[in-house]
């Protein structure tokens, strides 16, 4: 095989699928390498919340990503399904934070004080007030905060979706075909190596979560993309309606009357498997925030893969030095979240638009001499 593919998406995760669709959709020529199946690994083990105040720390560059993408998901969700018929579960759930301790409840306070600039709704609610909400949450809840425009989707559905309207604008799809190496002249990309031969294109863009940095090294760059394993455990009940992220851990409740509980973060390379001990202290969360979960009926158990990066930021941009190389990897556990913005970010990028959030300090040349 050696043909022109356009641009070239290495990684047919959420992320990967996301920038092939925007591009597709601004008539870009472009094939997406998975060398699996799509939503394959962190894509398809995810919780799908959507919870940029959860994730952000302080207000800056990070914050701004995470509203940023959060508003594009009501007409994004419109605009797969119109495409595609798939729906992608977009529900604003509403997200209620909670305290258990006074210390939560300072931490829990802090954050409240900065996070009512930021433009959604919260409201503060002392314990009573959760547990009229929500009557199944622990007594010991001391007060929480409400934010009902945080939310979820079904991160299997909206990667599925992406792909199917990446591909109804003309995008190709190579599943099950793993990429050896990234071809190069100089410092100038010309495409990827597969299994079957040479796949050319004018611009290659990895987004392979934590094999990022595996592929980068051929070419002689070390980009650390660590993989941090999550694991997550699903119950047959649904005693909650609101997600419900408490000091350590959170609840989904999804349809089919299930809870998902999660999750670890945990550094061990990359071993893909669930541990006693990871699932015992899930178990032990998920009864702290909601006591009937001790006696409910585990569904299953699973973990994935999520890429880190050295500061925890993602890493999304042109490679600096490098002509036809971009990387978008290190969303950690927030790819689900990020997905809209990344795609339309690099999109703009190498269609040399201007970009609607400055990319800089998310450029890979962080990490890079």
């Amino acid at each position: 095989m050696e043909e022109d593919a356009g641009v070239i998406v290495v990684g047919g995760g959420v992320i990967g699928c996301a920038i092939a669709y925007h591009l597709a959709r601004c008539g870009v020529p472009v094939t997406v390498v998975e060398r699996g199946e799509l939503a394959g690994e962190a894509s398809g083990a995810a919780a799908g919340m959507l919870a940029p105040l959860a994730e952000a720390h302080a207000p800056g560059p990070f914050l701004d990503l995470c509203l940023a993408s959060l508003s594009l998901f009501p007409s994004l969700a419109a605009e797969l399904e119109a495409v595609t018929g798939i729906g992608i579960g977009y529900e604003r759930t509403g997200i209620l934070r909670v305290a258990l301790s006074a210390e939560d409840e300072d931490a829990l306070r802090e954050r409240y004080r900065w996070q009512k600039g930021t433009g959604l709704p919260l409201e503060w609610l002392g314990g009573d007030m959760a547990r009229e909400l929500e009557p199944a949450l622990s007594p010991r809840v001391r007060c929480a905060v409400l934010s009902p425009d945080e939310g979820q989707v079904d991160p299997q559905r909206l990667t599925m979706a992406l792909a199917g309207a990446a591909r109804a604008h003309g995008a190709h799809l190579l599943l099950s075909t793993p990429v050896a190496g990234i071809l190069r002249r100089g410092r100038r990309v010309l495409g990827v190596r597969l299994p079957s031969g040479l796949l050319r294109g004018g611009h290659v863009v990895v987004a392979a979560g934590p094999w990022t940095g595996r592929l980068l090294r051929g070419l002689g760059l070390y980009l650390a993309t660590p993989p941090r394993r999550g694991q997550m455990l699903a119950y047959h009940a649904r005693p909650v309606r609101h997600i419900v992220w408490g000091p350590d851990g959170y609840l989904v409740p999804k349809a089919g009357g299930v809870t998902y509980a999660g999750a670890t973060v945990e550094s061990v390379g990359f071993r893909r498997r669930t541990t006693a001990l990871g699932l015992r202290r899930l178990a032990r969360m998920a009864r702290g925030l909601v006591p009937a979960l001790g006696h409910a009926e585990v569904a299953s158990a699973w973990a994935g893969l999520r890429p880190g990066s050295p500061d925890g930021l993602p890493i999304i941009g042109p490679v600096p030095g490098w002509e036809g190389l971009t990387v978008a990897t290190g969303h950690f556990r927030n790819g689900i979240l990020l997905a809209p913005i990344t795609g339309r970010l690099v999109a703009q990028r190498i269609c040399g638009e201007g970009t609607d959030l400055p990319l800089g300090p998310f450029s890979p040349a962080r990490f890079l001499d």
